[in-house]
């Protein structure tokens, strides 16, 4: 009898490419917990082509777990407001902390396994770089940029310190850094500049990036650990399969790589000359801007991954090809 595996945010970006990996090994009945909203927005596009065993609305999920509770082998925990720019602080911390928190204590009352999205946010300008330290005097150190980056560090704490007293089976969370790929087109000024640009490239127009605002780095010049939507959600299944793996794990490509780097291979996966310049950063994101991020995977790789991460080049090549430059975009 297959597993119960209930994916909140199911029908969101990452979770929505999680939900694709576990439903295609046909091992799992893959519950989904989300919000689709309007049918325009095309959330519900990103669940219709897997077999999901279940869909339930968010209100809806306590009562769902006290009656079908017993099902559930693990949580995937990827349901949260992902906004860097979110200006209401109360509601990022109840969202991505509080219902957090009760749904990890869930799962350890029952002996459940909690797996969940934490994010390369919690480095703030990567003054500290980006070692995933799970020890408590680490995770004090940092200081992030933005209330999302506070209240997924907030949560990284809490698991640890929950974790430390033995209180669930297996517990493990993703820092994923800079992600692109299908099934993002709902998430507006929030899309990854792949999304964003795309429609410019295709057309043969020029792009805007930021410029930059430091002398040690030239316009285009900031750099970001892109890591492509397919590995992100293939490490998390990979946790789902491997239960002896808990902590928490950088997922990026473990390479930075410039924007201009970025927008240079949309327009060659188009198979156009590039065409960039740079214009002004809002206001309100330069003094919460990372000029740089590049993830650690050691610790990632001690715990049994080995699987290549895809190089920028073919990462965006396979977006461009398969998805963004055909009628039906989603995966």
């Amino acid at each position: 009898m297959a597993q119960t595996v209930l994916v909140t945010g199911g029908a969101g970006f990452i979770g929505s490419n999680v939900v694709a990996e576990l439903t295609e090994t046909g091992a799992y009945d893959v519950v989904v917990c989300d919000r689709l909203r309007t049918s325009a927005g095309g959330k519900w596009r990103n669940l219709a082509k897997h077999a999901i065993a279940d869909f339930i609305a968010p209100e809806a999920l306590a009562d769902w777990l006290e009656g079908r509770g017993q099902d559930v082998a693990a949580i995937v925990h990827m349901g949260a407001i992902s906004s860097t720019r979110e200006p209401d602080a109360d509601l990022v911390i109840h969202t991505n902390f509080t219902l957090s928190r009760d749904l990890f204590a869930w799962c350890a009352a029952r002996g459940r396994r909690f797996i969940y999205a934490s994010s390369a946010a919690v480095y703030g300008d990567g003054a500290l770089g980006f070692e995933d330290d799970p020890s408590p005097a680490a995770l004090a150190a940092l200081r992030p940029l933005n209330p999302y980056g506070w209240s997924k560090l907030l949560f990284d704490a809490h698991v640890v310190r929950q974790a430390g007293r033995g209180l669930a089976p297996q517990w493990a969370g993703s820092r994923f850094f800079n992600v692109y790929g299908p099934n993002e087109y709902h998430k507006g000024s929030m899309r990854s500049v792949v999304a964003g640009i795309w429609p410019k490239v295709r057309a043969g127009d020029t792009v805007q990036l930021f410029r930059s605002y430091r002398e040690d780095c030239p316009d285009g010049g900031q750099k970001r650990d892109f890591v492509y939507v397919r590995d992100a959600a293939r490490v998390v299944a990979w946790l789902v399969d491997h239960p002896e793996a808990s902590g928490i794990f950088n997922v990026g490509s473990g390479e930075a790589r410039t924007f201009a780097d970025l927008a240079t291979a949309t327009f060659d996966a188009a198979g156009k000359a590039p065409l960039i310049r740079y214009g002004e950063m809002p206001e309100d994101l330069r003094g919460a801007y990372q000029y740089f991020t590049e993830a650690r995977l050691d610790r990632l790789r001690a715990a049994g991954y080995r699987a290549a991460f895809t190089t920028l080049e073919d990462g965006v090549a396979d977006y461009v090809k398969r998805y963004l430059d055909r009628s039906d975009a989603y995966r």
